[in-house]
């Protein structure tokens, strides 16, 4: 059974830790810094094997360097259109490959940026910085139907799959949520549950994909009336009134929250 912990670094990034009972070694996924993981290994008597890549951005990955130097033989897989050079098993969707004897499965989610990958199983998905608890990433780089259609990968993904995004953005995202969805019963629960969790400094990941259908309404984008409580200028208002369209107006309405 695999393990999963989460390191922190900057002022809201996880590392995800991945290990299992059997041996020493752990991966890790996302290093944008690599003291924090350098720390973790030598705390818990661990060995780096190997490392996983979402996304080009620094923070996701500027740890890189430094953990090759100290395990020079280890592979960091990642999205082969990325332009982070570090990458020395490039990665396409459909494409599997075997973490601590785990199958992962990889997809390509494109919006956030455009070399954006998820590793995703049954049981588990790194979502980096696509699907975050109640909400998803900016779109610096893809367009809100491509965004859509990587939710649409995500969305098809077992209720009960653990979702462990990058960044403690839940309750910043919650809140725009509630103004999405004022009464949706299931997300004003879910908010108090994370403000206790905050409240005590603990994380509060992961989340599991029953639980984003349930509250998150990028995820809930293929509602007919999910921007209706939105302010008419956010509103991309069209006779077909697309899954996609809604998730460009609340992209647009989280832009300027």
């Amino acid at each position: 059974m695999v393990q999963v912990k989460a390191i922190k670094a900057f002022s809201d990034n996880y590392i995800w830790c991945l290990t299992t009972e059997q041996n020493n070694q752990a991966w890790v996924v996302d290093p944008g810094q690599s003291a924090p993981v350098l720390e973790h290994l030598a705390q818990h008597n661990l060995t780096l094997g190997g490392i996983l890549i979402t996304h080009h951005h620094y923070d996701h990955t500027d740890g890189v360097a430094q953990l090759v130097k100290q395990y020079p033989n280890i592979a960091v897989y990642g999205p082969s259109n990325s332009p982070f050079e570090g990458i020395t098993t490039p990665l396409n969707e459909g494409d599997t490959i075997s973490v601590l004897s785990i199958p992962f499965e990889i997809i390509a989610t494109p919006g956030h940026t455009l070399d954006h990958i998820c590793y995703i199983n049954d049981e588990l998905a790194f979502t980096g910085d696509t699907l975050f608890s109640g909400g998803c990433g900016r779109l610096f780089e893809g367009s809100p139907e491509q965004m859509w259609h990587s939710f649409n990968k995500l969305r098809a993904l077992p209720s009960d799959c653990k979702v462990y995004c990058t960044h403690e953005y839940t309750q910043a995202n919650l809140a725009f949520a509630k103004a999405v969805e004022p009464r949706n019963p299931e997300l004003l629960a879910y908010s108090e549950q994370v403000d206790r969790l905050r409240k005590d400094d603990e994380i509060s990941l992961p989340s599991t994909i029953g639980q984003e259908l349930k509250i998150n309404p990028f995820m809930r984008s293929n509602l007919p009336n999910i921007t209706e409580s939105l302010p008419k200028e956010y509103c991309l208002v069209t006779k077909n009134n697309e899954p996609w369209e809604n998730f460009a107006s609340l992209r647009k309405f989280k832009d300027n929250f």
